[in-house]
């Protein structure tokens, strides 16, 4: 099991941009019928999501989630040493989309620059690989970006996710500094189960697939180029396999789940987070459940929650465990001591990057 610990490093802002278009469960009744829908809506926890136009990708939330950092903490573009961008919608296949926001936020060429494609864990992955690039060298100051825009590779006609999943961009920034406390990681991955939550279609695996949509065995209509989640899979690994992990990192804290304020779970579906919670002996007023108002935002949904969690009056210091788990079939953890003064409010964004589209001519 991989684990880690990094001190003197930490979170100083933090900030979740949405796009404007919301979209609410209830107005699916014509597409999959009222019982249908009544009926997805009781079991995710899902009452809307938020959802990119055609033009507006992951990258350009992530763009703007960075600019609100930049113009509230006063903070230069120049003192960015490092930019990673955990998505798995980016702008093109090549080049990572990281360096076109690096060019975008005027950082400096002098500057570590790359993409994780990684979705549900993705977050904490990010987190500790930004941590680490940190500890060890001469970065002060580091941007993570993590967007997600999941709708775009979903199926509109497929019942089982395109009501669940939502669209979000963050930007976290973090900073060595010799008072903090320690962030504590731990991993764990589970690549034999690949197939379980999986895009077949659109990388080099399987290049001319159709892109014909068609009625899948479990009785959705999607392409190959949509996204498949084994729901009763990934139930299953969700509340049998991932509270014990929790446990484990709890007990290699040499510590308790009461010794956390909060613990910000991935928002993978309401009744899954309410199971975890039972089996951990979580108070239910230490879970913060976002997903109601914005879906299933994938890697985006631990920050997320966060913000969700600072608008609710949440101030201060605060120790959270934060734990990531879905595709890959991945699950992370972390535990941190986070200013919640230094979570931005929620923002909305329709802007997008006008040269970004790319021609021949």
């Amino acid at each position: 099991m991989a684990t880690a610990k990094i001190e003197n490093i930490s979170i100083t802002g933090l900030s979740c941009v949405l796009p404007t278009t919301r979209v609410d469960s209830v107005s699916r009744y014509t597409d999959f019928g009222k019982e249908a829908v009544d009926k997805i809506i009781s079991k995710t926890g899902v009452e809307s999501i938020y959802r990119t136009f055609e033009e507006q990708t992951a990258s350009d939330l992530a763009f703007v989630a960075a600019q609100n950092l930049f113009e509230r903490y006063d903070i230069s573009p120049e003192s960015i040493g490092a930019l990673v961008l955990v998505t798995q919608t980016p702008d093109y296949r090549l080049p990572a989309t990281a360096c076109v926001l690096q060019h975008r936020l005027k950082i400096p060429e002098e500057c570590v620059c790359f993409d994780i494609n990684l979705g549900c864990s993705g977050y904490l992955n990010g987190l500790y690989t930004v941590a680490s690039l940190m500890k060890n060298s001469d970065i002060n100051r580091a941007l993570l970006l993590v967007a997600e825009t999941p709708t775009k590779r979903i199926s509109p006609l497929d019942r089982s996710l395109s009501m669940i999943f939502g669209d979000c961009g963050t930007a976290t920034l973090l900073e060595k500094d010799s008072s903090s406390g320690t962030m504590s990681f731990q991993f764990k991955t589970f690549g034999e189960r690949f197939k379980k939550i999986i895009v077949p279609a659109g990388g080099y695996r399987n290049r001319f697939a159709s892109s014909e949509r068609v009625v899948w065995p479990d009785g959705n209509i999607r392409s190959e180029h949509d996204t498949y989640m084994n729901g009763q899979d990934v139930f299953s690994f969700s509340i049998l396999e991932v509270p014990q992990y929790i446990e484990e990192f709890i007990h290699r804290q040499k510590t308790d789940a009461g010794a956390y304020d909060y613990f910000i779970l991935h928002q993978a579906n309401q009744y899954i987070l309410k199971q975890i919670a039972k089996k951990l002996k979580i108070s239910p007023d230490k879970l913060p459940i976002s997903m109601k108002r914005f879906g299933n935002t994938s890697s985006t949904s631990i920050p997320l929650t966060l913000a969700f969690l600072a608008e609710n009056n949440c101030t201060g210091d605060k120790r959270c465990l934060l734990s990531g788990f879905g595709v890959g079939l991945s699950w992370a953890a972390a535990d941190i001591t986070l200013d919640s003064d230094r979570i931005m409010p929620i923002t909305h964004s329709d802007d997008y990057f006008t040269d970004g589209a790319v021609s021949h001519e």
